[in-house]
């Protein structure tokens, strides 16, 4: 196992959305282990970036997680349904941070099917299969990761990133960027190519 330390964390994260593409976002629990190969990020930096959640240095109850230091988890509710799961980056007060939007499930498939549609992965439709875990929303439904993962050590033993595990070492052929998605009201932020996929 080789297990992201807080070095990897305390860049910007612009530069750590695109090295985490081809990693590996591990949940373990009870339930056994869920590998999934980061494929689709977005970074946040609330200084020049008003689609953050933190625009201005704005500090609240909700985005305080992304003030402190690089290397925990930020977990917020969305649409009054979905969490979505961030990896702070950089300083202590920077509030900067990347959005996972997407994984491949390379290893626990029948825990993470399970955790979405109460089925085995073999048991579910072509659709389901496909759709399993790309989006934010339902790749924190597959894994099992709620607000409870919130201020999370991404250092820790239920939610961590590796660049290599089990028999999964990290793959990256070709990472393209591209804009953020829904969020238009982000005025001249929405241009910035901070989506990273591969």
């Amino acid at each position: 196992m080789k297990k992201l330390d807080l070095h990897f964390y305390a860049a910007d994260a612009v530069t750590v959305a695109q090295q985490l593409i081809g990693c590996y976002l591990v949940r373990d629990s009870d339930a056994g282990r869920i590998i999934g190969r980061i494929n689709e990020v977005e970074a946040y930096i609330s200084t020049i970036d008003k689609a953050s959640h933190a625009w201005g240095n704005k500090r609240t109850v909700r985005n305080e997680p992304m003030f402190r230091t690089g290397g925990i988890a930020h977990v917020y509710f969305i649409y009054g349904m979905y969490n979505c799961l961030n990896v702070v980056t950089g300083p202590d007060g920077d509030a900067s941070a990347v959005l996972i939007r997407g994984v491949e499930i390379v290893s626990g498939t029948d825990i993470a099917a399970q955790n979405r549609h109460d089925k085995d992965f073999a048991d579910l439709s072509r659709a389901q299969q496909k759709n399993l875990s790309n989006g934010p929303g339902k790749l924190c439904r597959a894994l099992n990761i709620d607000r409870t993962f919130d201020f999370h050590p991404l250092t820790g033993e239920e939610l961590y990133i590796c660049e290599a595990i089990e028999t999964f070492d990290k793959t990256v052929t070709e990472i393209a960027a591209s804009k953020r998605i829904g969020i238009d009201y982000a005025e001249e932020a929405v241009d910035f190519l901070w989506r990273f996929t591969g």
